[in-house]
């Protein structure tokens, strides 16, 4: 078996940390042919806690896992440790931790995928991608949603946005690969001053070797993903599955299961071929902002 190290780093948020050790304790379990009603009993649990374990959605108990190997057979000393250590880093709190205050449950698990992605490809139809957003930008489109919020929630909101952009200053960014939909970009969000220093942004971005921005014109028409915005994360390590990441006004879905994989991946190909090619991109945004938003 190939042991996942078991250092955390500093890409690799808990969430991935936990995918990476569900998916070894199945492994281990089904080479040993351990059924999961027969581990859940093992740590007096259930079937079900047993596969969430495996599908990485519920923290670890250090003696619980301890517990698993035993019983599946795993008795080298130095296995035991890697793993063991996987549970405790795998428990240990991401950087938004701290923003706990203002961030719903549901997309804390994002950003930990987010920070543990190689690939992240997403389309957009109503707003500017927030790994891309300027901080006057990402300030009037969290003032859309929290009006009613004081200045230093607002502020707190804003400084999480930035903190997630971290990731593509990093020394191994992960690739970004963004199509936009032209109505984003020519919808005023926060006025013409805003806007503007947003598309200079965008013009600024496309030069990154590691971030390709594809724009859809309104000249496509209907296409691929009329039903809305979706994001797909690809990661670094093969034993994990893609995730489609689709968010909603109070919630959001993960999918991982095959059919849904194949469904979005074959729309964001659509979409790419459908947009403007990348080469394109900053001729297009400077058009749009000589157009939309002269000085």
């Amino acid at each position: 078996m190939t042991m996942v190290p078991a250092e955390g780093g500093p890409t690799t948020g808990p969430t991935v940390l936990r995918m990476l050790l569900g998916a070894q304790l199945r492994r281990l379990r089904e080479a040993s042919g351990v059924t999961r009603e027969g581990a859940g009993w093992e740590i007096r649990s259930s079937e079900s806690k047993i596969s969430r374990m495996e599908l990485g959605r519920v923290g670890f108990k250090e003696r619980d896992v301890a517990d698993l190997l035993t019983l599946y057979g795993v008795t080298d000393g130095q296995e035991r440790e890697a793993l063991l250590k996987l549970a405790r880093d795998a428990n240990s709190p991401g950087w938004w931790h701290r923003y706990g205050d203002v961030l719903p449950s549901w997309f804390q698990s994002y950003l930990g995928l987010e920070a543990a992605a190689a690939l992240i490809r997403s389309y957009e139809v109503q707003f500017v991608p927030g790994l891309l957003q300027t901080p006057e930008y990402a300030r009037a489109v969290v003032l859309l949603g929290h009006s009613a919020a004081d200045v230093a929630e607002i502020d707190r909101r804003v400084a999480l946005r930035m903190q997630r952009q971290e990731i593509l200053r990093r020394d191994r960014p992960p690739q970004l690969w963004v199509v936009v939909d032209e109505a984003a970009l020519r919808r005023p969000i926060g006025g013409v001053e805003v806007m503007r220093g947003q598309i200079e942004a965008l013009i600024e971005a496309t030069r990154s070797p590691h971030i390709r921005l594809q724009i859809i014109p309104f000249a496509a028409g209907g296409h691929a993903a009329a039903g809305g915005a979706f994001t797909i994360l690809r990661f670094g390590d093969q034993e994990l599955p893609d995730i489609v990441y689709i968010e909603q006004l109070t919630s959001a879905l993960y999918l991982d299961k095959r059919d849904d994989l194949e469904y979005y991946a074959v729309a964001m190909e659509r979409l790419c071929v459908e947009a403007e090619p990348p080469e394109r991109t900053p001729e297009i945004l400077a058009r749009l902002l000589k157009d939309a938003y002269p000085h």
